[in-house]
């Protein structure tokens, strides 16, 4: 499984973040706004390895994503090992939703003649994303396209690897030119493959909502809920109010 995604644009401007200076000498930078251009981030993010195959572009349309694409998954199926079962689990189209007459409709050759499952690209559901021919080309060649929900970008990991590479990238640096833009991203690039780091869903954020949610306190199974329990009247004070009566009742 890949995720891809188009960071940015990226302004040739000062960025914030941290900077190494002499004490009493902050950094200090210029108050004009001078135009450097801006660049993207064309990005193939495989959460299990951590490996990242990215290319800075200065615009990113359908006719610049979509060549360099290809050629990127195509450079992924070529290095897969040959699928020894075809009907194996998650190798059939109907496990990932699609139905015979879906796949039929962007593929028309018999069952036997089109590949198995070979490669799932989890991407944002974009009107280019979805143009019949770069669908038509991920069928014919095994790859599943999952677009992620209106609003639920943030399902796709490769957004989260971009905000690493960024921020290590122009964090506290000022490009004055988007050539420079380009040429810091792609050393970013190049530093994270040296120690990927894999990414997983859960993880200590999921820990932490969890023991959250375990400190919630229901409000008499209604929906609602407490951080804090509810204070309770002790035995002693309760069983005496039943003696007497409770003022609220006079």
């Amino acid at each position: 499984m890949w995720g891809e995604d188009e960071a940015g644009p990226y302004q040739a401007i000062p960025h914030p973040g941290p900077s190494w200076q002499r004490e009493g000498k902050p950094a200090r930078q210029p108050h004009e706004y001078v135009r450097g251009g801006t660049a993207k981030l064309l990005t193939l993010f495989r959460p299990a390895t951590g490996a990242v195959r990215a290319e800075p572009v200065e615009r990113a349309p359908n006719a610049v994503l979509h060549p360099w694409l290809k050629r990127e998954l195509d450079a992924l199926l070529a290095a897969l090992p040959p699928v020894a079962d075809r009907e194996g689990p998650g190798r059939r189209w109907a496990d990932w939703g699609w139905s015979e007459a879906a796949v039929t409709g962007v593929d028309p050759r018999p069952k036997e003649e089109r590949p198995p499952v070979r490669l799932v690209l989890v991407w944002d559901n974009l009107t280019g994303h979805k143009s019949a021919g770069m669908v038509q080309w991920l069928v014919e060649r095994g790859i599943v396209p999952l677009y992620t929900p209106l609003g639920g970008s943030w399902l796709n990991l490769t957004e989260s690897v971009q905000r690493i590479l960024v921020r290590r990238a122009l964090g506290g640096q000022h490009p004055e030119s988007a050539q420079e833009v380009m040429e810091w991203l792609s050393a970013a690039v190049g530093g994270w493959n040296k120690a990927p780091t894999p990414f997983h869903w859960g993880g200590k954020r999921a820990a932490r909502r969890q023991r959250a949610r375990e400190r919630r306190h229901a409000l008499g199974g209604a929906g609602g809920y407490t951080r804090h329990p509810v204070a309770r009247p002790r035995r002693a004070s309760l069983l005496q109010d039943l003696g007497n009566g409770h003022p609220h009742d006079k």
